[in-house]
C-alpha cells in the first residue's frame, strides 16, 4: 500500500463505517424523548428478546437477561476467553448471515437490516462493517450482509431479501476513488480489502453506485450510507477525480440518511426510531446524521452555509463554507448546518456524536466477533489487510493533531477515546492461543498512538476549542501531556505470558512526546518497541510548508530523533529514524521542494517512496488546493497544482533515481539554483 494507503487505513480503516459504541443507556432515550425521539415500545423490546433467544451465543454476556446489553461488560475482561481458533477452521456460522441459507439456520424469515459493503466481509473490529453490524446485532436487529455486489446486476442485492427496517450502505474501509487510483489519476493494480487483493470487485463512488442499485428494486425502502465515503462527503465536496465540485453524497445516493463520524450511537437511535414506527423522513432529530428536507423549521438555531448555487459560483464560498464546518464539529456546542439546493431541498447536519466513554469503547471491542475473514475467501488467498492488522491492537481513536491533510478531524474528532488497559489486555491474552501468533504484537495504538487522555478536561463537557487548535502552531498552555498511561500499558503488555515482543508502528506525535517533562516514552519505545528503523512524518523541512500542515517545526523533529538515537544507543541498539516525507503539500514552491532535496541528501537519505499531496475531500489542504484560500484564516496559500509542477517537487526529492534527471535539472534552473547542477560535494545533480 502507498503511504496515503497506510494514513486511510489507520484515519479511515480503524472507523470504517464507525467504530463508535452504541449507547443503549436510560439517559440517551431519555435525552432522544426530549428532543422529540421515539420511545420503544414494550413490544418492540420483546421482539428483539426474541431474536437474542434465537441467536444463542450472538450476544455480549449476560445481555441475554437484560433488554439491552451493559455497557461495561467487564465479565469478559476479568476472565478472558480465547476469541481466536484454536487449532480448528473457521465456521461460516460464526458470521452473521450471507446467504438465504445461512438466514434459515437462525430461524429468519427476514433482516432487520441488509448491510451492504465494499470491502470483503472480515468481521473483526478494526473493520467498520463488522462493529456496526455487530453493534446493531447487540442491540436486539438482525443485520444480514452482501460483500462486494456485482453492481452491473441489480439482483446482486437481492440475494437477503428485502430488510424490514433498511439498506445500510458503505464504500468499505476507504474512500473508492482512493482504493482505486493514486494521486497521478494511475488505476490501481491490487485491492488490499478483496480477496487475493484483486482489483476491480467495487465500483468507483461506491455508495452512490450500491444506493441507485438497491434504489432501482426497493423503492421505498430506507436506505443509511456510512462509512469514510459517506461521512466525507457529507455535505457538497471537491472531488479531485473528476476535478469538480460535487454535491451532498446524500443527494446522488438516494439514500435517506448519513450516519457520519464513528457511527454506533447513531446507528443504534436510527434502528430505534424505525423499529418504533417512525417514517425516516422523521428521523431528523439523532446527533450524527445528515438528512434531506423541505424545511429548516426543525433545526434550532441552525448554522447556514452558502447554497450550492453559490458554490458553484465562486470558489471563495466554498472555502468560507468550509471554514464554518470545521468550527461545526464540537459534539457539545454546535449547531445544525444547513446546505440548501436548488428547488427547496435542503441537506442538514445534526451536530456530532459525543465520544464514547471507557466503558462503551471497550464494549464495542469485547462484542463476539469472529476475528477473521469470511471462510467463503479462502480459496483466493484470504484479504491482504486483514494480516496487516490480525495481530495489532486498537488502543484509542480520535486525533487533537489536526493536520491539514488529514480527515480525521471530520470523521473520529479531536477529543480522544481509550480502551481500558482490561479491555486491551484481554484482547492481547486471546491472541497469544491463536496458532499463528507468534509472540509479537505487531501495534498497539490508533491514529496517533501515543494521544492516550484529552488534551484537556474542558474538552470531556465542552468539546474542542472552536476557534484554538491543541499544538499548532504552538501548544495550548491548557494541554495535557502525558505517556503515563500508555507507558504502563505497554509494560502490562510485555509481560504477558506468551509475547515476546510489543511493536508500535501506528504514527506518533514526536512534538507531544517531547512536551512531556518525562521522557520515559522516549527511552522505552527506544528500548522496547522498536525493531531498528522508526518511522516518523515530519512531512517536510521547511517552517513555512509545516505552518500550513499544522505540523511542529523541523527543529522539533530534529530534537527527537537526537533524543532517541540517544537512548537506542543507551539500550545498546543501533537504530534510526526513517522520516516519511510529502512533496507538492500547500505552501510548498519549487523552493521548499529544493529545501526538502537539500535535506536528503544532507541527512544520506534516498527514499524509495514518496507521498505526493493526495486531494481527499473534507481536508483542510484539499479546501486550499481548490481555492488557493486556508479556510481557517481566508488568507491565499499558494499550491501546485499542475501535474508537471507536481513532477518536479517529487523528482527533486528523489534527485537520486536517474529517472528522475531531466525533472531535477528543470526544477533546479526553475528555482534559480543552477548552483546545485554540477560536480560539486554539495550538488544534486550533474
Amino acid at each position: 500500500m502507498t503511504r496515503h494507503n497506510k494514513r486511510q487505513a489507520n484515519a479511515h480503516a480503524r472507523d470504517g463505517r464507525g467504530e463508535r459504541n452504541a449507547r443503549g443507556g436510560q439517559g440517551d432515550k431519555t435525552a432522544r424523548r426530549e428532543q422529540g425521539g421515539p420511545n420503544p415500545s414494550s413490544a418492540r423490546q420483546a421482539r428483539q428478546q426474541q431474536n437474542r433467544s434465537q441467536r444463542g451465543r450472538s450476544v455480549p454476556r449476560d445481555a441475554a437477561r437484560d433488554p439491552k446489553p451493559r455497557n461495561t461488560p467487564r465479565d469478559a475482561a476479568r476472565n478472558p476467553k480465547p476469541r481466536y481458533p484454536q487449532g480448528r477452521e473457521v465456521r461460516e456460522e460464526e458470521f452473521l448471515p450471507t446467504t438465504r441459507e445461512a438466514m434459515r439456520k437462525r430461524g429468519w424469515e427476514q433482516c432487520d437490516f441488509v448491510y451492504v459493503c465494499g470491502d470483503a466481509y472480515v468481521d473483526h473490529p478494526s473493520f467498520g462493517l463488522a462493529i456496526i453490524s455487530r453493534v446493531l446485532e447487540a442491540h436486539g436487529f438482525k443485520v444480514g450482509i452482501i460483500c462486494q455486489p456485482n453492481w452491473r446486476d441489480p439482483q446482486s442485492v437481492c440475494v437477503l431479501g428485502e430488510p424490514r427496517l433498511a439498506f445500510l450502505v458503505s464504500s468499505g474501509n476507504m474512500d473508492s476513488m482512493v482504493n482505486h487510483y493514486t494521486v497521478a489519476k494511475h488505476r490501481r493494480s491490487r485491492d488490499a480489502y478483496s480477496p487475493g487483493g484483486k482489483m476491480g470487485l467495487r465500483p468507483d463512488h461506491a455508495c452512490v453506485v450500491y444506493g441507485n442499485l438497491i434504489r432501482r428494486t426497493y423503492k421505498q425502502t430506507p436506505i443509511i450510507l456510512g462509512g469514510i465515503e459517506a461521512s466525507l462527503r457529507r455535505l457538497a465536496h471537491y472531488d479531485y477525480w473528476s476535478n469538480k465540485l460535487k454535491r451532498s453524497i446524500l443527494l446522488d445516493s438516494g439514500a435517506d440518511i448519513i450516519s457520519y463520524g464513528m457511527g454506533e450511537t447513531s446507528i443504534v437511535a436510527i434502528a430505534e426510531a424505525l423499529d418504533a414506527g417512525l417514517d425516516v423522513r422523521d428521523i431528523t432529530f439523532i446527533p450524527g446524521t445528515v438528512y434531506r428536507a423541505r424545511t429548516t423549521e426543525q433545526c434550532d438555531r441552525p448554522v447556514v452555509l452558502p447554497a450550492w448555487d453559490e458554490l458553484q459560483a465562486d470558489r471563495r464560498a466554498y472555502a468560507t463554507s468550509f471554514g464554518m464546518q470545521i468550527k461545526g464539529l464540537n459534539p457539545y456546542l454546535s449547531h445544525p448546518m444547513v446546505e440548501e439546493y436548488p428547488h427547496g431541498v435542503f441537506v442538514i447536519q445534526n451536530p456530532p456524536s459525543e465520544p464514547l466513554t471507557t466503558p462503551e469503547l471497550d464494549a464495542v471491542y469485547e462484542l463476539p466477533y469472529a476475528r477473521a475473514y469470511h471462510p467463503s475467501y479462502e480459496a483466493a488467498g484470504g484479504i491482504p489487510a486483514f494480516s496487516e492488522i490480525k495481530f495489532s491492537l486498537t488502543s484509542n481513536r480520535g486525533c487533537l493533531g489536526e493536520c491539514a491533510f488529514c480527515a480525521l478531524n471530520f470523521h473520529q474528532g479531536r477529543i480522544i477515546q481509550s480502551r481500558s488497559d482490561e479491555s486491551l489486555l484481554a484482547e492481547a491474552e486471546a491472541m497469544t492461543h491463536d496458532p499463528e501468533f507468534k509472540g509479537y504484537i505487531h501495534d498497539v495504538g490508533g491514529p496517533t498512538a501515543n494521544f492516550r487522555v484529552p488534551a484537556c478536561q474542558k474538552q470531556l463537557s465542552r468539546g474542542a476549542c472552536l476557534g484554538r487548535r491543541c499544538l499548532s502552531p504552538e501548544p495550548c498552555r491548557h494541554l495535557t501531556v502525558t505517556h503515563k498511561s500508555y507507558v504502563r500499558l505497554l509494560r502490562k503488555l510485555r509481560a504477558l505470558p506468551g509475547v515476546k515482543r510489543v511493536f508500535v508502528r501506528s504514527g506518533i506525535r514526536f512534538d507531544y512526546a517531547l512536551l512531556d517533562d518525562d521522557h520515559t516514552f522516549i527511552r522505552e519505545l527506544a528500548e522496547h518497541h522498536t525493531s531498528g528503523q522508526l518511522r516518523l512524518a515530519p512531512e517536510h523541512v521547511s517552517d513555512k510548508v509545516l505552518r500550513v500542515m499544522g505540523k511542529p517545526s523541523n527543529a522539533v523533529y530534529q530534537r527527537f530523533c537526537r533524543e532517541f538515537e540517544e537512548a537506542s544507543r543507551e539500550a545498546g541498539k543501533e537504530q534510526y529514524v526513517v522520516p516519511y516525507l510529502m512533496s507538492s503539500h500547500p505552501g510548498s514552491t519549487l523552493a521548499e521542494a529544493v529545501q526538502l532535496a537539500e535535506f536528503c541528501r544532507d541527512m544520506g537519505y534516498n527514499p524509495e517512496q514518496v507521498q505526493d499531496f493526495y486531494p481527499t475531500p473534507s481536508t483542510v489542504s484539499t479546501c486550499i488546493y481548490y481555492t488557493g484560500l486556508d479556510p481557517r484564516t481566508m488568507e491565499p496559500v499558494y499550491c501546485p497544482t499542475d501535474p508537471h509542477e507536481k513532477a518536479l517537487q517529487r523528482a527533486l526529492i528523489q534527485y537520486r533515481d536517474p529517472k528522475n534527471r531531466k525533472l531535477v535539472i528543470e526544477a533546479l534552473r526553475r528555482a534559480h539554483r543552477s548552483d546545485l547542477i554540477g560536480s560539486g560535494k554539495k550538488c544534486l545533480v550533474r
